[in-house]
């Protein structure tokens, strides 16, 4: 108890003088023994009372603090902040008594003043705050005899994010986090909801809603969700949505004429016109209330969906998902997929900054939404950097593969036990890189040799993918069947044969179109569980 007090004493003079802007000259421990504070390691600055460094600290302001004590507070308040924020006001009374009433007022002031800061810090910002600083231990002068304290780097908000609970059928969360070997190879497919199910255009119509209205009606996000998961075998339900939610939430209108794909009919049209309309301030002050707020819809869905699977009694894997911030970027100054193709690297050339904080607001949005969407029943996430193809490899790593990065590092800060996947359709050169960055799963699309993909992940992720969608279309333009359970089966063994049967999600390499057969589908389905569950048997039985 004394070494905390002592340490938690040096927390307090030191977040005081950052706040004062004092130029610090001591980080000081208590002494256990007395009430006297330590020296400086650079000044040899006289020993003081808490109390009276509190006071010249508010009465003497001086030049901003350096900032290696600036980076060392942040590490120290971090490294305290779980026990602080969760110890009564009367056990905090207890254990500094020793330091008086007045000193204990005074602290409670400092950290009641920094609590609101510090608790709404994402752990990536508080990673990359103090990511250049060596931690530094911090000692007693000579002559005292306290035991030193310890300044531990934080990498986690402190606030508690929660998981929900495991699924009875856990196939692909084991699959994904490749903790153990599973008996047979989990699978889902990319747009399994939807457009290529009868029942679906049958519930559309029902309705009278388009696509992006029912995404607004959680009871019609929870029946789309679970049409495909009752028709197959499926490993995981995925949350029926749009890639562009998020930029809708940011008053750009989103449109789906058909046909055309989706449009962004007003674009934006310059770095004035982006601060015009994008709301930077709302996020900027607090990320996770406009998402409550801008995407409620989303989080109400998730809920209802995961009742509607407890009702129906399937008791597999929801994942949730987002688009990346490059994709969103994308759509938000091109308008289209379809046309306009170089808009965005032509946005990132003549406007970087402008670009890199719209990219750093999607990211922060994009955090919070995913992060919602578990703390609302999600058991995996998935991000999709749909638009890959349209940036070239020195821009991708310029602006995309930051942002991606900052995903990765703070998800996996706040739930290291939920799967994440990422998808960068069209820029395999980026899968490498990925692998490193604390995915567990990395989708290859269609141009991603077979033969080269495990050695590109090494063991640092799964592989996810890549089954061509083309051979669960039964029969070609003029009528004439071209794909048949039995292809689609040999197909399957191929794609288990070359990846291999573990660290392996069974999917496609780019999503359902429509024109897919339903009846292939579930062949497809059923033939992974069957051929790698035998492919595993026969593995384990040498």
């Amino acid at each position: 108890m004394k070494l905390l007090v002592s340490s938690f004493a040096a927390v307090m003079a030191a977040v005081c003088c950052q706040n004062a802007s004092m130029n610090v000259d001591a980080l000081i421990v208590v002494s256990p023994s007395s009430r006297a504070y330590g020296v400086s390691k650079r000044s040899g600055a006289r020993p003081t009372t808490m109390r009276g460094l509190f006071r010249k600290s508010a009465s003497q302001p001086a030049a901003a603090s350096a900032e290696e004590d600036l980076e060392l507070t942040r590490q120290i308040v971090m490294a305290h902040l779980a026990k602080i924020q969760n110890t009564s006001a009367a056990d905090q009374k207890a254990s500094v008594s020793a330091l008086g009433e007045e000193d204990l007022e005074l602290t409670r002031q400092i950290v009641m003043a920094h609590l609101a800061k510090i608790q709404n810090t994402s752990a990536a910002d508080q990673k990359a705050s103090v990511a250049d600083a060596d931690p530094v231990a911090i000692a007693p002068p000579a002559a005292e005899s306290a035991p030193a304290a310890t300044v531990v780097t934080a990498t986690t908000s402190s606030k508690t994010y929660s998981t929900p609970d495991t699924p009875d059928n856990d196939l692909m969360i084991r699959a994904a986090l490749g903790k153990s070997p599973v008996e047979k190879t989990p699978v889902w497919l990319f747009r399994q909801a939807g457009r290529h199910l009868p029942e679906y255009h049958s519930y559309k119509t029902q309705t009278g809603r388009s696509f992006l209205d029912m995404l607004s009606f959680p009871e019609d996000v929870a029946e789309c969700t679970m049409q495909p998961v009752r028709r197959y075998d499926l490993d995981a339900a995925i949350l029926f949505s749009d890639i562009l939610v998020i930029a809708e939430a940011l008053n750009i209108e989103v449109t789906m004429p058909g046909g055309v794909g989706i449009l962004v009919p007003q674009p934006l049209k310059s770095p004035r016109d982006m601060n015009k309309r994008v709301p930077f301030a709302q996020v900027e002050q607090d990320a996770a209330a406009f998402v409550q707020d801008k995407l409620s819809h989303v989080i109400k869905s998730v809920k209802l969906i995961r009742t509607k699977m407890a009702e129906e009694q399937t008791s597999i894997p929801l994942i949730g998902f987002s688009a990346a911030p490059w994709t969103l970027l994308f759509y938000m100054v091109g308008g289209s997929s379809r046309k306009n193709n170089d808009a965005g690297t032509t946005w990132l050339k003549k406007h970087p900054e402008a670009s890199k904080r719209l990219l750093d607001t999607l990211t922060k949005i994009i955090i919070e939404y995913t992060s919602a969407q578990v703390e609302a029943g999600a058991h995996m996430l998935q991000i999709f950097e749909a638009m890959g193809m349209m940036i070239d490899e020195d821009n991708f790593y310029e602006f995309a593969m930051p942002c991606l990065e900052q995903i990765a590092t703070e998800l996996k800060a706040r739930y290291p036990n939920v799967p994440l996947m990422v998808f960068s359709r069209g820029a395999s050169f980026a899968n490498e890189k990925l692998s490193a960055l604390g995915y567990d799963v990395v989708t290859i699309d269609g141009e991603v040799d077979r033969s080269t993909a495990r050695a590109t992940m090494a063991d640092r992720a799964g592989l996810q993918g890549n089954y061509d969608p083309k051979e669960l279309i039964l029969m070609d333009a003029d009528g004439k069947v071209v794909h048949t359970t039995e292809t689609v089966r040999k197909s399957a063994k191929e794609l288990l044969k070359d990846l291999g049967p573990q660290r392996l999600i069974a999917n496609l390499g780019e999503g359902l179109g429509g024109k897919e057969s339903p009846m292939l589908v579930n062949a497809f389905v059923n033939a992974i569980h069957e051929e790698s569950e035998a492919m595993i048997a026969v593995s384990s039985s040498l």
